[in-house]
């Protein structure tokens, strides 16, 4: 959470990278395990569950809301779910901090449960627009008192007559998926989301490994998901893979500084989330995956990376559902890599943490890279190693992968590149710096 303490980081010119590494569990479906769990009936045990901000922003909230939270040791909680339609009314603020994935969904959980819960969250989230929830979720019969009417606070008056949707996404989103099938779970009859593009599907793979009633359909108008209402969801066991956009970060790294070889453990590779991965392969990266055994329904391999010299290529706008989180870090990629790439159709990234198109193009130009931005995107001319004069400072306005991504890049440039702060790290990844020492990248804290 911004707690308006900034944390300057400074990424330096960096040899070879080295090791072996396992990255933090994965964010989205940490979120997705935890309310699941929540609305759940009985005990569901997690491993691996991702112990950042956000995450942990969540999990506060479903105790708000009545379930009861038991942390064994690092990653491993037990969630005592209250069964679909048991959701208390909480008697404070539920408080999202930085997460937009935890309001969207808790919104879309709590919608169809007859009480009143209120949300917040820190600056950043504050600014950024609720209507492409509020829209879907008034069609269940949900009220919405947000500030200027979709921005947080916000106050969700839950019908207890919820009727079922069908309800076709205007634009690919995750997020917006998952609140209205969430909502959809103590609703009766069967609520249907219809998605043009595919988006990331763990919440589908979820909720039948949780015991819901879901069916999957193509259509000539897209992939119907249909939800069966008043489900009653069964605890789990499961265990939560690696966060393949954490580990974008390392791969990156891997790539760009010279003479490096890494190994990268226990990735989720849903093919929903590895549209960075392909497009790395088309600038020529050396990319080897060793497929493992699924955990949670979730495909899975150990990602062998070594230094590579990559050339710029345009990336096909319909894959951005499959990397919109990843495209900061491929902007930094590109600027060391020969060539254009193009990266258009993505215009849900200036409303983001922050706007990341704005914030990328601004700051690769102080780097001293040649960018030029649309509205939709950003084309960034790419001049190989040791083209990136570094010397600044980036301003990262809070965003996690903003920061992640200059400090990446200050590996391979000529001089260091410094991020104002870097503090918001911890809402998704908390192990960024330690793990970048121990396989020798130099990133230091600075003084404030």
């Amino acid at each position: 959470m911004n707690s308006g303490e900034q944390k300057p980081l400074r990424g330096f010119p960096s040899n070879q990278l080295k090791g072996n590494v396992i990255i933090s569990g994965d964010k989205s479906i940490s979120h997705r395990a935890v309310i699941l769990g929540a609305l759940s009936v009985g005990e569901t045990k997690i491993k691996g569950l991702l112990e950042s901000d956000d995450v942990l922003a969540t999990m506060n909230a479903v105790k708000l809301l009545g379930s009861t939270v038991v942390r064994h040791s690092q990653g491993c909680y037990s969630i005592f779910g209250v069964g679909t339609g048991g959701f208390l009314e909480p008697d404070n603020f539920i408080d999202c901090g930085n997460s937009g994935t935890a309001v969207r969904l808790l919104i879309g959980a709590v919608s169809t449960n007859p009480i009143t819960t209120s949300f917040t969250g820190d600056s950043s989230l504050r600014s950024r627009p609720m209507n492409r929830i509020i829209k879907p979720l008034s069609k269940f019969g949900t009220e919405f008192h947000g500030r200027n009417c979709d921005l947080l606070p916000m106050t969700v008056v839950g019908t207890d007559e919820p009727v079922p949707i069908v309800y076709k996404l205007p634009i690919p989103s995750a997020q917006v998926k998952s609140a209205v099938l969430l909502a959809g779970l103590n609703t009766p009859g069967k609520t249907t989301v219809i998605e043009e593009k595919a988006t990331r599907d763990h919440t589908e793979r979820m909720l039948k490994a949780f015991g819901a009633g879901v069916e999957i359909q193509e259509s000539e108008e897209g992939t119907a998901i249909t939800v069966d209402g008043y489900a009653e969801l069964n605890p789990l066991e499961l265990e939560v893979p690696s966060d393949p956009s954490s580990a974008a970060f390392i791969i990156s790294a891997g790539l760009i500084v010279e003479d490096s070889t890494l190994t990268v453990r226990n990735i989720g590779m849903n093919p929903t989330r590895t549209g960075l991965f392909k497009t790395f392969e088309e600038m020529g990266a050396n990319l080897h995956y060793e497929l493992i055994e699924n955990s949670s329904g979730e495909p899975l391999a150990h990602i062998h990376v070594k230094s590579s010299d990559l050339k710029g290529v345009e990336v096909p706008p319909e894959r951005a559902p499959s990397m919109i989180d990843e495209y900061p870090i491929l902007a930094a990629v590109a600027a060391v890599s020969e060539g254009d790439t193009v990266m258009r159709g993505v215009k849900e990234l200036r409303v983001k943490e922050t706007d990341r198109i704005s914030a990328m193009v601004l700051g690769l130009k102080s780097c001293g890279v040649d960018v030029t931005e649309y509205d939709d995107g950003f084309t960034v001319h790419g001049k190989g190693r040791g083209s990136v004069k570094g010397d600044t400072t980036v301003k990262t306005h809070f965003d996690h992968r903003i920061a992640m991504s200059f400090l990446c890049l200050g590996l391979t440039s000529n001089n260091p590149i410094t991020v104002d702060d870097g503090s918001a790290i911890n809402t998704s990844f908390p192990q960024f710096t330690d793990i970048m020492a121990n396989i020798g990248a130099r990133i230091e804290e600075l003084e404030s």
